[in-house]
C-alpha cells in the first residue's frame, strides 16, 4: 500500500515534466515524501550495479517503508518493504543523517548492495 501512494506521487511528477526532462532523483524522492506525508530516510548511489543507479527510502512511521530505485534507463520503480530489511534501512538512514565528514569515512555501498540483493531475492527490482 505504501508503494502505491509513492508511485502515484511519482506519476503525478511525470505529468509535470517538460519535454521529457525529469527533476533530479533526490528532488523527486523528497517531493514524493512530502506529498505522501513520509520522511526521506536515505538516498544513495549504487555504483557498479548492472541495473540500478540510485536507491532511496521513504518512511511512514507505523505504516511501513517504501524503497524507490532509479534504473539505468531513468525509470523509477517502487516497492513496499517489510521488517526483515529494517536493520539495513536503519543503517543506511543513520549514515544518511550523519555529517558529511562521517559519510565520507563510512562505506555505505556494502549495506546498500545487501539491501538491494535482499529486495531482489524477495521479487523486487529484478534485473531486466
Amino acid at each position: 500500500m505504501v508503494a502505491a501512494h509513492v508511485e502515484l506521487a511519482l506519476f503525478e511528477q511525470s505529468l509535470g515534466d517538460r519535454e521529457g526532462v525529469h527533476q533530479p532523483f533526490g528532488d523527486r524522492v523528497a517531493d514524493a515524501a512530502e506529498k505522501t506525508a513520509g520522511t526521506v530516510l536515505f538516498d544513495v548511489r549504487i555504483d557498479g550495479d548492472i541495473c540500478v543507479q540510485r536507491m532511496a527510502a521513504i518512511g511512514y512511521a507505523e505504516t511501513g517503508t517504501a524503497i524507490i530505485v532509479l534504473d539505468k534507463s531513468g525509470q523509477l520503480r517502487c516497492a513496499s518493504i517489510n521488517g526483515d530489511t529494517a536493520l539495513l534501512v536503519a543503517d543506511l538512514a543513520a549514515w544518511y543523517a550523519s555529517p558529511l565528514s562521517e559519510q565520507a569515512r563510512v562505506d555505505h555501498l556494502g549495506t546498500a548492495r545487501v539491501l538491494l540483493a535482499k529486495l531482489r531475492s524477495s521479487g523486487h527490482f529484478a534485473p531486466s
